[in-house]
């Protein structure tokens, strides 16, 4: 449980003052992330990428800066990460991918 309490001091300031209250939903809640990505063979890149892609498609910027501060710190580029905001255009449309872009933006330029 303490290695959990201090990876919540990166949190943003809601999700991290909720993990401080609320560390057994936390916990659980990392866990399941945890199971989730060990649950099939995606490598870590290609995981980043589909997190990122359905934090585009659910129009979630704080989701969209989480994981392209993530990529980054993996060692994504930043073409690869606005490429996800251009692969989502015929899906979600221009608008919804053009926010997204400038989501990924407000981390890569």
């Amino acid at each position: 449980m303490a290695d959990q309490i201090s990876e919540t001091e990166d949190l943003p300031a809601t999700p991290g003052q909720f993990a401080k209250e609320n560390p057994a939903v936390w916990e659980a809640y990392s866990d399941l992330g945890e199971a989730c990505s060990d649950a099939g063979p995606l490598d870590d890149e290609t995981k980043r990428l589909v997190k990122l892609a359905l934090a585009v498609g659910a129009q979630s910027e704080g989701a969209v800066h989480s994981h392209v501060r993530r990529g980054l710190d993996e060692g994504l580029t930043a073409a690869e990460l606005q490429h996800v905001a251009a692969l989502s255009i015929p899906t979600i449309g221009f608008p919804k991918a053009m926010a997204a872009r400038s989501w990924i933006d407000d981390l890569t330029e």
